[in-house]
């Protein structure tokens, strides 16, 4: 008789199982983060898994479902992410480190808060859409530049390299990956990592 127990009741090195982890999401197609990897490919994997984290956690709302502010007090909606996401795509990649001259998506001085409070006509999926393409531009940006390129973002007094401004966006995504995670098990009560 053999002292190893079977595959079905075996635990790793660790003593963890599958249940002590959180739930996986069933349609889960992001790219796999690459466990040893060269910097620019590490930290550029990193982002795109993030974005990816957006795009497959917004599958299968409808423009209502998007719109709900599913945990109050927060005001935040799925819509209102994504428009935000898009935004700061923008003005980190575009407006920030290139200094392109394009216009904000979701800001006016009237209303700076037309992206996390979407106006009534707003519409869902042109705003993924955008969201999608605004990603597509910043990933064009990274691959024209080296990371220890550098740029003055706007009304900052200091230079930063891209290295630091894709560290920053993985930040940012990956706040908001913790608040789309409430939000959209609040919409529908869909969970998992």
């Amino acid at each position: 008789m053999s002292e190893q127990p079977d595959e079905a009741t075996a635990r790793t090195e660790s003593g963890l199982t599958d249940d002590d982890f959180a739930p996986e999401w069933p349609d889960d197609d992001r790219p796999r983060i690459p466990r040893v990897a060269p910097e620019r490919e590490a930290l550029t994997a990193y982002l795109d898994h993030y974005r990816a984290t957006i795009e497959m956690k917004c599958r299968g709302l409808s423009p209502v479902q998007a719109r709900q502010r599913s945990m109050p007090p927060s005001t935040m909606s799925v819509h209102g992410l994504v428009r935000h996401l898009a935004g700061v795509e923008r003005w980190w990649f575009q407006q920030n480190f290139e200094r392109r001259d394009v216009p904000f998506l979701f800001f006016t001085t009237e209303n700076p808060n037309l992206d996390f409070e979407p106006p009534a006509d707003a519409d869902f999926t042109a705003d993924l859409a955008t969201w999608r393409a605004e990603c597509a531009v910043s990933r064009e940006i990274v691959a024209a530049h080296d990371l220890d390129d550098t740029a003055r973002p706007l009304d900052w007094f200091e230079d930063v390299d891209l290295r630091w401004l894709v560290l920053r966006m993985i930040t940012e995504y990956a706040q908001h990956c913790g608040h789309l995670d409430l939000l959209r098990e609040g919409v529908d009560g869909r969970t998992g990592s």
